[in-house]
């Protein structure tokens, strides 16, 4: 079996694009592939490739098959030949500009198997202000919300604490947090984006391997967010107290629930409060998560295998260690 592994950073997908790449988008990805492509690499009867971008040649080589690319024409070519002749396609991409749908629409047109969610779902997902609104619809607790066009933001002085952030962001690039009574007549919005409520609490992230038998929540684990107010991920911890576990795992059950025929990993991130009643979903990434890289050191069982098997339509039996855990964005354990 045949599994082209695409994460778009590493993978050539800033090829003739004139957008800087953050420091921070590049170890994550890095994290997230290298640890995707050493799992599926230890499969039996499974041959993993991934693409590379020649300007990155510092990295350690992964153990898979490696495509080199070195331009912007042949990035195209080789993601298309690989999508189209491997039997599973997973794709790691920022939702940022469409990157992510665009993959994934692209995977789909060339005749490959997405493992991971359809277009339709990461074109909702993908989007903060369409995700809120399909959630709130769906009768779960978002943040109280609105989306905001480019220009001046005409709100005022804002009546407590509130996050504006871009409606396609990822990795909490560009987001910021606005202040009790801050004027924001000279906040200028550079690109859609959703103003929003903040909702105090512990920041938990739920991964779920899903497929067609049903959806295998993964343990949640704390986020570990910047305290200057863009709230940048800094990795993660686990186990959560068992309550506080319960809960989030309920609630990312219900919020995946909202979509059907979902596969693959899907992240969602939440904020749990004092009580059980004013826990919120805030987004669901439509993807591989950072906190993989976490949760694949928690336990001997073979994430990746059972991803994959999950989408198969199986159900893995996996256990998970109770000492505590951490690890930093870019997935080193500390």
């Amino acid at each position: 079996m045949r599994i082209f592994l695409y994460e778009f950073i590493t993978g050539g997908g800033m090829f003739g694009s004139d957008e800087p790449v953050t420091a921070s988008l590049l170890r994550e990805g890095r994290a997230m592939i290298a640890a995707l492509a050493e799992d599926f690499a230890a499969i039996e009867g499974v041959t993993a490739i991934t693409m590379r971008d020649a300007r990155l040649e510092e990295f350690a080589p992964l153990p898979v098959e490696s495509h080199r690319v070195d331009r912007v024409a042949q990035h195209g070519e080789v993601f298309r030949d690989l999508a189209a002749t491997s039997d599973w396609t997973i794709v790691i991409a920022p939702e940022i500009s469409g990157k992510l749908l665009e993959c994934c629409e692209t995977v789909v047109a060339v005749g490959g198997r997405l493992l991971g969610p359809r277009a339709s779902i990461v074109e909702v997902a993908s989007d903060k202000h369409l995700t809120a609104e399909h959630l709130r619809k769906a009768g779960l607790t978002v943040p109280e919300g609105r989306a905001i066009e480019p220009g001046e933001l005409p709100v005022g002085a804002l009546p407590g604490h509130h996050v504006l952030k871009p409606r396609d962001g990822a990795g909490s690039q560009g987001l910021r947090t606005l202040y009790p009574g801050q004027p924001t007549s000279n906040i200028r919005v550079e690109v859609p984006s959703r103003l929003e409520r903040l909702i105090e609490g512990q920041a938990v992230s739920v991964a779920l391997l899903c497929g067609p038998a049903g959806h295998l929540a993964l343990p949640p684990c704390r986020q570990r967010l910047s305290s200057d107010g863009t709230y940048c991920y800094r990795g993660g911890s686990l186990p959560l107290p068992p309550d506080l576990a319960c809960r989030a795992t309920r609630l990312a059950k219900r919020a995946i629930a909202t979509f059907s025929g979902v596969l693959g990993y899907v992240g969602i991130d939440l904020i749990l409060s004092d009580e059980e009643d004013g826990d919120a979903v805030i987004e669901i990434n439509p993807r591989l998560t950072t906190s993989y890289v976490g949760l694949r050191a928690a336990t001997d069982d073979n994430l990746a295998e059972a991803m994959w098997q999950v989408a198969e339509g199986q159900t893995p039996a996996l256990s998970f260690r109770a000492e505590p855990l951490k690890f930093t964005a870019d997935g080193i354990m500390n």
